[in-house]
């Protein structure tokens, strides 16, 4: 969302300080009631406008008023006959459409909502997220610019002269001004000098030199008056900055779409990887972004094909370590590509394949990774029992070992859709202060 800056003087009775205050308790609000409809709603919905409604308590601009139940203060007040102090008087009108419990009850004023576009609601959405050690910056933040032809402009520096549509005016100018053009005045000029040549000249040999002489005064008075080149002719070459494409950072999505992975974990996979997506593609200009699904068997495909295919089978997680390893050494060298990763399984592997897992993390992988995000999907039945422990599956056991090793490594679990928003903010949380790696 824009941000205004109010260099207002306080007006009478009111302070700039509150309403700045007030703004910020309302972005807040803003904020707040986004993340509750996430929990609640499909996370494909975070991409699309919302009607956010905001409360009426603590909208009001605060003023200060003499409090009722202290102090001395007078009062004159219009007797009646039908009130003694303590009755309750009924509200006027009927029942309404305000905030009570009851008609002629309760508030007599409804919530206001904001009206946020897709724009504004991913702006605040992912406001205080970014991936995290990003070393070495090819960005939003960075991004290159190299110079790219854009046709003409009417100023510039000397440099960028375009001779070619410059004398191109400067003819059309000369033709539609009239311009007497350097052959016909030569042409005067010779005839000119023949007549002055002859010896003797009789009366119409005069007459004619004296008119002669007459009409090259006013071609060259002309020709001095529209000049050759005028400034109105001057075309300068324009350039634009283009951004190069330099998408230094790649994020690997690895899923498992394995026989154990059942409609509801698949389900949350999905949801985790589409906010993933979304955040990558708002946050930051160019990104590369690698979708590979494994059962015992890995392999990159397309975006389509990762959220919509039903493939399935048997479960070796170890493949998709493997794949993403080929994939960084022929197409993304570390020494030039940010490279990030997300998995998603339920952590159902093979025995010594989990250990496969570790091995491969801990020897290659987690050297060329800035980071590196494990989510287990668990049942919701299991929260209870793994939700603070170490204990669970073969896979998330191997993978506590990595943790413990590398801190760009971090791992959590998810049971429910409402876990996944503040799951994705611990992984990808903004970072106070910039930690680099050698």
């Amino acid at each position: 969302m824009p941000n205004f800056i109010d260099r207002r003087l306080n007006p009478k009775d009111k302070s700039l300080g509150n309403r700045r205050r007030f703004l910020k308790r309302a972005r807040e609000e803003l904020k707040r009631t986004i993340k509750e409809h996430v929990k609640t709603d499909r996370i494909a919905d975070v991409d699309a406008g919302h009607k956010v409604p905001m409360p009426v308590g603590g909208s009001n601009e605060p003023t200060f008023r003499p409090a009722r139940d202290s102090g001395d203060r007078e009062y004159v007040l219009p007797g009646n006959r039908e009130y003694t102090p303590g009755d309750r008087i009924e509200k006027q009108g009927g029942g309404g459409g305000g905030t009570g419990s009851g008609a002629g009850t309760g508030k007599d004023e409804d919530d206001f909502q904001f009206l946020l576009s897709r724009e504004e609601v991913l702006d605040l959405f992912f406001e205080d997220l970014e991936l995290p050690d990003m070393i070495k910056l090819s960005l939003k933040e960075a991004v290159a610019f190299k110079p790219r032809r854009a046709g003409f402009a009417t100023s510039g520096s000397p440099t960028n002269i375009n001779v070619g549509r410059t004398m191109r005016n400067s003819y059309g100018r000369r033709i539609a001004l009239h311009r007497p053009g350097r052959k016909a005045v030569e042409a005067l000029a010779e005839e000119i000098a023949q007549l002055e040549a002859e010896m003797s000249l009789d009366a119409s040999k005069r007459q004619r030199l004296q008119a002669l002489r007459e009409e090259l005064d006013v071609l060259e008075r002309r020709r001095r008056r529209i000049p050759y080149v005028d400034p109105v002719d001057i075309r300068f070459n324009r350039f634009e900055r283009q951004p190069l494409p330099n998408a230094n950072a790649v994020m690997f999505c690895l899923m498992d779409v394995s026989s154990s992975m059942g409609e509801r974990e698949k389900d949350l996979a999905k949801r985790f990887f589409v906010l993933l997506h979304l955040f990558l593609k708002r946050r930051y200009d160019r990104i590369d972004m690698v979708f590979i699904r494994h059962t015992d068997e890995a392999g990159e495909v397309d975006e389509d094909t990762f959220f919509y295919s039903t493939q399935s089978g048997g479960t070796v997680v170890s493949t998709a370590l493997e794949e993403m390893l080929n994939i960084i050494r022929e197409r993304y060298p570390a020494k030039e590509w940010n490279i990030y990763a997300a998995q998603a399984s339920d952590g159902d592997n093979i025995p010594r394949d989990s250990e496969r897992c570790s091995a491969i993390l801990n020897g290659a992988l987690m050297r060329l990774c800035q980071y590196y995000a494990y989510v287990e999907i668990i049942d919701e039945r299991e929260t209870e029992i793994f939700g603070s422990t170490d204990n669970g599956t073969s896979l998330w056991r191997a993978y506590r070992t990595v943790d413990d090793k590398w801190p760009n490594f971090q791992m959590t679990r998810i049971a429910r859709p409402s876990d996944i928003y503040p799951v994705f903010r611990k992984l990808f949380a903004r970072q106070p202060t910039m930690q680099f790696r050698s």
